[in-house]
């Protein structure tokens, strides 16, 4: 992973996560999908699924396929200043992320639930739009599956990407009948890892990760099961995430809100509140143990 260090004047574009867990033998575990090498973004990376919201995640005959009213999801980002459409359009983004990278559709059918799937597959396997595979299944979106958790927005100064975004993360139970997979195209390889797992493995240096995935995982080490991690998310407002970016001899330095340099003085995540980069790599100050709570 390299640093960098351009400054970045265009506004960030607007995107959607799914951090998708499941409870499994040796407790809960988080999907991570690797990118591909060739992505311009966090190539080779370890990431959950998620990408940039389009202009059609807000059509109507998008809209009209959503288990909840618009006013009901805006009020469940908390975002007061965001127009009812574009906070629906934000759950359609995550959903269809989720579907076209992990093949994972949280959705209802009309008609025989497995078939649909199968045919919902088929039909963006054959590149139709995702309102054109919705309406050809009779599928209502579950928005209700996913639980906003957080809110991260790239500084100015990015740290590994020359590109800005503002991403909203959603947590989300993997539904029992299906199975995720990467798509071998954006991802070339997916795995199922406990919080704990995949921090150890990237201390290892068996896996990469960018810094709001090591943040995120480290704040997942805190919870023992799916329903105890949404259940928390679901009591509070997702926190808004700025990370603020310095150089300190000759280090990059990315602090988070509560450390002593950035700029908002109350903890937004639990963890370090502060990576440095060192060992070719993103760490905390106290090493691994301050990941691991």
């Amino acid at each position: 992973m390299q640093i960098n260090s351009t400054v970045v004047d265009t506004p960030p574009l607007d995107s959607a996560t799914v951090v998708m867990l499941r409870d499994g033998a040796q407790g809960m575990e988080v999907l991570l999908l690797k990118r591909s090498a060739a992505s311009a973004v966090l190539g080779g990376a370890f990431v959950f699924p998620g990408g940039k919201l389009d202009a059609a995640d807000a059509h109507p005959e998008v809209l009209q396929h959503l288990d909840r009213p618009l006013p009901a999801l805006h009020a469940r980002l908390g975002e007061a200043d965001l127009p009812e459409g574009k906070a629906a359009s934000l759950f359609v983004a995550a959903l269809r992320e989720a579907f076209e990278e992990s093949n994972v559709l949280f959705a209802q059918a009309q008609v025989e639930h497995t078939q649909a799937l199968v045919q919902a597959r088929e039909r963006l396997g054959q590149g139709l739009p995702f309102a054109q595979v919705l309406q050809g299944g009779a599928l209502t979106l579950q928005t209700e599956s996913l639980v906003p958790w957080s809110r991260w927005i790239t500084p100015r100064v990015p740290s590994v990407t020359n590109k800005r975004f503002d991403t909203r993360f959603f947590l989300a139970h993997a539904p029992s009948d299906q199975i995720a997979s990467h798509d071998n195209h954006e991802t070339t390889e997916s795995a199922w890892l406990n919080p704990r797992q995949a921090l150890m493995m990237y201390w290892d240096g068996q896996i990469e990760l960018a810094p709001p995935q090591i943040m995120s995982l480290s704040h997942l080490t805190r919870y023992d099961s799916a329903a105890s991690a949404m259940a928390s998310a679901r009591e509070r407002t997702p926190p808004l995430i700025q990370p603020e970016p310095f150089d300190q001899d000759g280090m990059r330095v990315i602090c988070y809100p509560g450390d002593e340099r950035h700029s908002r003085k109350e903890r937004a995540l639990p963890g370090p509140t502060r990576l440095q980069f060192r060992n070719k790599r993103f760490e905390p100050l106290g090493g691994l143990d301050d990941l691991l709570g």
